[in-house]
């Protein structure tokens, strides 16, 4: 099990100027909402942003240290008009956003 401390502080290596923030969805420390913003991913395609940190994460995927990362990848510009949804990609087996998980845990 990991921690979201350390999940950041992996991301800060590939890319140091970037803002991380990190939800460990489940609190098992192996599936993370990862929000990335940066101005170097001006002028990159989503998927290519995603893949720097999937890259460097493979790894630890394989070793199954982390099992799921939700990545949000964007520029600061974006950033300024993006609401802070976080989707978690295992719940009900077809993703779930987490706000719906909250409201069910506040139930409970």
């Amino acid at each position: 099990m990991v921690s979201t401390q350390w999940v950041s502080d992996e991301i800060a290596t590939v890319l140091p100027d970037a803002n991380v923030e990190v939800i460990d969805l489940n609190g098992t420390g192996d599936h993370f909402h990862v929000r990335v913003i940066c101005e170097s991913f001006q002028g990159m395609i989503p998927l290519k942003r995603q893949k720097i940190i999937l890259n460097h994460f493979k790894p630890h995927i394989a070793s199954n240290i982390v099992h799921a990362l939700d990545l949000k990848c964007m520029t600061p510009a974006q950033a300024e008009n993006v609401g802070d949804t976080v989707f978690h990609p295992h719940a009900g087996g077809t993703g779930i956003h987490i706000k719906r998980i909250q409201k069910q845990q506040n139930k409970e």
